[in-house]
């Protein structure tokens, strides 16, 4: 009888225990997201130091792309010297250049350089970090049975990738070598935060993210030059998103329904080719009706 209240008595000991431990424990999970957070840092940081570099200033000009100093290097990666390479294009043809297959077809050459492309990790634990101090300490005192350590007691954590890119681009006159135009240092990071709190997470947040999320779904969103730089100029090309799809009509960006309109019955043969252009009577977003590229040919060459 005894026996089998003491036994009793354990199970409810034992089960009051179970309980405390699970409203304790809120939840828990895991991530292994690495590689393709790397991946996306990295290319959203050359993105950004690459969509803020303004080609317009050699815009109809004939120019060659040197990536010679691009050097490749060896990682598993896909961002590297070719991504760089390939978004530099992608950016001076939206500019309006010329681009050329080689620099003796081009009458201006235009030198790339990469000075920083790599990303750093962070972790910051808010409570007891793992450590062994106790099993250290137990090991001075002979005859001591050995004692675990200590694991991690996290009341919230946060890892943090930061990536960062350094590029710019200059440009000089193929034949005369001398200077046409500078970039300027572009230099930018992206970040990817995840956040666990009490074992719950990841709350995935960061300039890569479109808004916070909880394990991959949608949460909540939450909402220097130098004095010595050249002064800000005016073009008539209209600059263009980087990041943003856009439509060409004889290598000018189309950003009105009424070009849109006339690109698509130019393509498709369904108007006549005399009709006349009808300009818009309001440009829509505050953006001027560019669908006739420029006549004036000091207009399209700003830079000689």
């Amino acid at each position: 009888m005894l026996r089998f209240c003491s036994h009793s008595v354990r199970m409810t000991r034992l089960l009051l225990g179970l309980l405390l431990v699970s409203a304790t424990c809120v939840g828990c999970g895991t991530t292994r997201e690495r590689e393709a957070t790397e991946q996306l840092v990295l290319s959203n940081a050359v993105d950004r130091s690459i969509s803020s570099i303004d080609f317009r200033p050699l815009t109809g000009r004939k120019v060659y792309l040197d990536t010679s100093y691009l050097r490749q290097v060896k990682t598993l990666g896909f961002v590297n010297s070719e991504y760089v390479t390939s978004a530099l294009r992608q950016q001076i043809a939206g500019a309006g250049c010329l681009l050329q297959d080689t620099s003796q077809d081009a009458d201006i050459i235009i030198e790339a350089r990469c000075g920083t492309l790599g990303s750093d990790d962070h972790r910051v634990t808010f409570g007891i970090p793992e450590n062994n101090s106790l099993s250290s300490a137990a090991s001075l005192i002979p005859n001591s049975p050995s004692l675990p350590s200590i694991p991690e007691i996290a009341v919230a954590r946060r890892d943090a990738r930061e990536a960062a890119a350094k590029i710019a681009a200059f440009a000089y006159d193929r034949e005369t070598r001398k200077a046409v135009w500078q970039s300027g240092v572009r230099q930018s990071t992206a970040t990817a935060r995840d956040t666990y709190v009490l074992g719950v997470g990841p709350f995935q947040a960061g300039s890569i993210r479109e808004g916070t999320k909880l394990a991959g779904s949608r949460f909540v969103r939450f909402g220097d030059k130098t004095a010595n730089h050249s002064p800000s100029e005016s073009f008539e090309r209209p600059p263009v998103d980087y990041t943003a799809e856009i439509r060409f009509q004889d290598g000018w960006p189309i950003y009105d329904k009424q070009s849109v309109a006339a690109h698509f019955v130019e393509d498709t043969g369904g108007g006549s080719n005399d009709a006349p252009t009808v300009e818009p009577e309001e440009p829509v977003d505050g953006a001027t009706s560019i669908a006739t590229s420029p006549t004036s040919e000091e207009d399209d060459h700003p830079i000689r």
